[in-house]
């Protein structure tokens, strides 16, 4: 019988941080080379495709990109709800290839978010009298930004919990410290807990060096079945379980400030797996912000709710640690060209195969990967492991 059990079998990445020799279309078609290349995998073999890009006036919207790439899938999937949209696809893929809708499935993404805008994405609020399109038209007039409303939720944090700047400093410097061993990473300075509490402050409590950086970049990922990848030049990296939550999308819908739907969506990745969080021996969290890693951390359950702070602080996500993060330097230090989520089970990749270089996670057997979209609204976890489960 054709084991049809679903595999990461190839993973590219483009240029970055900064590359102004590609645009967005450059970076998809660059990230998939690689990774056709990295696995040995025919292109005309790709009977799946799933892109995040979902405006259809743009170029690099999903229809367009597998026309530019030269795909005709059987199975196609354009879900976008931005950061976390690749988790949600690996999600699909693996029941998509179970189902026999298809054999070899590539995620896609690519930005040129840095070279396009700059340091400044247009992120901020809205100018007074400005037209403001969709639901955002409720919240944008009354001056909130997309960092504000990370703000708050690190405020209500604090307020509940006793969280400090200090510790969620600590997420920055653990994603620096690792971003040090990246040849390519945007920022590699040695940082501190002092550099980030003192770095100009955003949005109340959040400085700047809470914040991502801004970068160009794309990566691609294929999934396929343990049964083709036998044939395939990497070892297979098994997807075990997969899973996915939304609690709202506006940032004033959010039912509470401290819990994402992370809670739900790690829960049941974590069923499928047949594991608990002890089982995990690295971590690859959506890191927009400080905050957003800190509320992943307890609500995937490696720390009770509100017990974030002290766990950042103990040194337990540094290389050595228990929970070593971001081993790329995360969107913090490493790159963020718009949405981060392909990046992560990329790195998660690298590790149980053993490709960490210098920031290898020594052992590293199950990684999870849990991407966020939206205003810490749409979660996807994705738990990979080297056996299968």
């Amino acid at each position: 019988m054709v084991d049809r059990t679903p595999v990461v079998a190839g993973i590219g990445l483009s240029d970055y941080p900064k590359a102004p020799h590609l645009d967005a279309v450059g970076h998809h078609v660059l990230a998939v080379q690689r990774a056709l290349a990295d696995c040995g995998l025919a292109k005309s073999e790709i009977d799946g495709f799933m892109c995040a890009q979902g405006d259809f006036t743009q170029p690099d919207n999903a229809g367009t990109m597998a026309e530019i790439l030269g795909i005709n899938p059987r199975y196609f999937d354009g879900t976008a709800v931005g950061g976390s949209s690749f988790e949600l696809h690996v999600q699909h893929a693996a029941a998509a290839i179970r189902a026999g809708l298809c054999d070899n499935v590539l995620i896609v993404y690519g930005s040129d978010l840095y070279t396009k805008s700059g340091t400044n994405p247009g992120f901020g609020a809205k100018k007074p009298g400005e037209a403001v399109p969709g639901v955002l038209q409720f919240e944008s007039p009354w001056g909130n930004s997309l960092i504000g409303a990370y703000a708050m939720a690190a405020q209500r944090h604090m307020h509940e919990y006793g969280t400090t700047s200090e510790q969620l400093a600590a997420i920055a410097v653990a994603c620096r410290t690792h971003a040090a061993l990246n040849p390519n990473a945007q920022y590699r300075k040695p940082m501190t807990v002092e550099d980030v509490v003192n770095s100009r402050m955003i949005a109340d409590p959040l400085h700047l060096l809470d914040c991502c950086v801004v970068s160009d970049g794309g990566g691609a990922v294929i999934v396929t079945t343990a049964e083709r990848a036998r044939d395939l030049r990497q070892p297979p990296v098994y997807v075990l379980g997969a899973a996915s939550a939304q609690t709202h999308w506006n940032i004033s819908q959010m039912p509470d400030y401290t819990r994402t739907a992370a809670e739900r969506s790690g829960k049941e990745a974590f069923a499928q797996a047949g594991l608990t969080p002890d089982d995990v021996d690295t971590v690859q969290l959506y890191d927009s912000f400080t905050i957003t890693a800190l509320l992943m951390l307890e609500d995937l359950g490696f720390c009770k709710k509100g017990e974030g702070g002290p766990f950042a602080a103990s040194g337990a996500l540094q290389l050595g640690g228990a929970l070593p993060l971001n081993t790329d330097g995360g969107a913090l230090s490493s790159c963020h060209p718009g949405m981060r989520g392909i990046f992560l089970l990329i790195e998660a990749t690298r590790q149980l195969r053993g490709q960490g270089g210098e920031a290898q996670v020594q052992g590293a057997e199950v990684a999870l990967a849990c991407g966020s979209g939206g205003w810490l609204s749409a979660m996807g976890t994705v738990i990979l492991g080297k056996d299968k489960a």
